[in-house]
């Protein structure tokens, strides 16, 4: 357990909680560690948090650094030539994973959810903690248990429609676990000190669960990286626990996100670093997209236009989406692209052939960029996803003239519209998005698209971007004339977005609904006021 040694050091410790608008995860009031976790499991985390917390408190200092420098002008870049890019190094991907054509991606909270995804046929599927999951003790609890039982093939849930249990079926399928962020805190388990919320998920799962008995060796999905050094603290995390463990240190195996634009440009560096772990990228784009806008909100020339006009193979996307395979495929590892926003719908038709079209659309194009696989939500996706990938991978391609340099900035210009009804259909996400994780939903269902915790992020930053370069980039209204985007309009927007959201949900007589919604709206608002634009 906590020691006077591990201690952090006040001066590295984040912003005030007190000061922030959404609350870290913290323990019940009446929590007891001894009581409360697993049996032996504080001893099995004393000395991981002990190596690992002040790490974390650094990295984010970095990450703070990084980001003010771009904001000053000097902007995310390749690093120079080191070991990582110049030496022909590659790993020995393992069979039980050559085949990741598409992964299904879901909160793990949700036990029925799991198991849909477990038997939609999926060669791959990750059980989310983290952007779907509403971070809060109660939803991170159920996740990593629904994981636990999962992994040993045990998780149910009764189908009502069906009046029956329904289990997991025996299958091939890799399952991955997606634990909550680097710049993420645990409160509430050590008295007094703030955990790294990775490191509490990771050691939970890996203290409970039976290594003996697994299909396939536990598989990390790890996200929100945004330096190749962080690679090192997961490395030093997984080999930790191994050693705790008794199994050999290379025995915990993980793919990772490239979802910030800083950890574009070092994305070799990166596996490098996780070379005894690390079987594949993924390119995620809509974190990418927040991330892209975060680092570049200084300038008038990256003010994006409305999302949904926002082509999938646009070049800020496309020269990324081509070189993360040809940087993985010369290692040897899966490269894995991203999630079709647009779902299908068992009860419209016309929405139900249109993502379907959509969704054939953008995963051929993954193909053609020589992607070995990609991520859907929805298992009336797995079959189409499949079918884009003409093999179970593509590691023996690589791009005939391959450019290893490409520009990831280049500017959005005459793609999209930038309108006013782009910033209501914004603020009306956010709003309910919100809304939903507060009444404990990490993911939603909006008008056709999942939004999860990156497409909040994107919207709070199109927003952002609108009203701080609101003299010089045009926005339109609806009789097509230029509309300034300062606080004040953005104010009236949420009022009238959220008066819009109360009527049509006046039929609901719980007050409990309203008072949840404007709970929403002022958080949301209150986010984008205060330039909160880490995942959270």
């Amino acid at each position: 357990m906590a020691t006077a040694t591990s201690r952090p050091d006040p001066a590295l410790l984040p912003r005030p909680f007190s000061n922030r608008v959404v609350p870290v995860n913290s323990a019940p009031a009446d929590f007891d560690a001894a009581r409360d976790l697993p049996a032996g499991f504080l001893e099995f985390l004393a000395p991981l948090h002990a190596a690992l917390t002040l790490r974390q408190r650094a990295l984010i200092a970095r990450r703070d650094y990084a980001l003010a420098e771009s904001h000053a002008g000097k902007l995310p870049d390749y690093l120079p030539p080191s070991v990582a890019t110049t030496n022909s190094w590659r790993i020995e991907l393992p069979v039980w994973c050559s085949d990741q054509r598409n992964q299904m991606t879901g909160p793990a909270d949700e036990a029925d959810l799991v198991v849909k995804m477990l038997n939609s046929g999926a060669p791959g599927v990750m059980l989310d903690l983290e952007d779907s999951t509403a971070n809060s003790w109660e939803h991170n609890s159920r996740g990593i248990k629904n994981i636990l039982e999962a992994l040993a093939g045990r998780l149910t849930y009764f189908d009502r429609k069906r009046n029956k249990t329904v289990g997991i079926n025996p299958s091939k399928t890799v399952i991955f676990t997606r634990p909550r962020g680097l710049h993420l805190h645990q409160a509430g388990v050590l008295q007094g000190e703030l955990l790294p919320a990775p490191l509490f998920d990771v050691a939970m799962v890996a203290y409970q669960v039976d290594f003996s008995a697994l299909q396939h060796p536990l598989c990390i999905y790890i996200p929100k990286s945004e330096s190749s050094d962080e690679a090192l603290w997961w490395r030093d995390l997984f080999q930790m626990i191994a050693r705790l463990k008794g199994l050999p240190a290379n025995s915990i195996k993980c793919m990772a996100l490239a979802e910030s634009h800083p950890l574009a440009y070092q994305m070799e560096e990166f596996a490098w670093n996780l070379r005894e772990h690390i079987i594949g990228l993924n390119l995620g784009r809509w974190d990418y997209m927040a991330s892209l806008i975060h680092f570049n909100l200084e300038n008038p020339e990256w003010v994006l236009p409305d999302r949904n006009t926002i082509p999938h193979n646009v070049a800020f996307f496309q020269n990324l989406r081509n070189l993360l395979p040809d940087i993985c495929h010369k290692h040897g590892l899966l490269a894995i692209g991203g999630m079709t926003a647009l779902y299908p719908s068992r009860e419209d038709a016309e929405l139900n052939a249109r993502a379907l079209k959509v969704l054939a659309e953008d995963k051929k194009n993954e193909a053609n960029s020589l992607m070995d696989g990609a991520w859907t939500g929805h298992p009336d996706q797995n079959e189409i996803a499949v079918s884009q990938f003409p093999l179970p991978n593509q590691l023996s391609a690589r791009p005939a003239n391959g450019n290893k340099h490409p520009d990831l900035r280049p500017l959005p210009t005459g793609v999209g519209k930038r309108t006013l009804a782009g910033t209501r259909a914004a603020i009306r996400t956010v709003i309910r998005y919100r809304n939903g994780v507060l009444n404990g939903k990490g993911a939603s269902l909006l008008d056709g698209y999942m939004e999860d915790l990156a497409t909040d992020r994107i919207y709070r930053l199109m927003i952002a971007q609108r009203v701080k370069h609101s003299n010089s980039v045009e926005v339109l209204d609806d009789s097509g004339l230029p509309i300034r985007h300062t606080p004040e309009l953005i104010h009236e927007l949420f009022d009238e977005e959220l008066d819009r959201l109360l009527r049509e949900s006046a039929k609901d007589s719980d007050p409990q609904v309203a008072a949840t919604l404007r709970e929403a709206r002022s958080l949301s608002e209150e986010m984008i006021r205060r330039a909160e634009f880490n995942p959270a």
